[in-house]
């Protein structure tokens, strides 16, 4: 079950960078907080998979 928890924690890193893009084009702050919530959550659910699973 690595494989799935490989893919959540690289569309967070994918999210996150791209909140660290909108945030140097100045993108409205509610893009900006969804992108954030999304990439924290991805990134949870890898790290917590690979707790659980391993």
């Amino acid at each position: 079950m690595s494989g799935l928890s490989t893919v959540f924690i690289v569309l967070g890193l994918f999210l996150l960078g791209g909140v660290i893009s909108f945030v140097k084009q100045g993108l409205p702050r509610s893009v900006i907080v969804l992108l954030g919530i999304g990439a924290a959550m991805s990134l949870t659910a890898g790290i917590l998979r690979l707790e659980v699973w391993n």
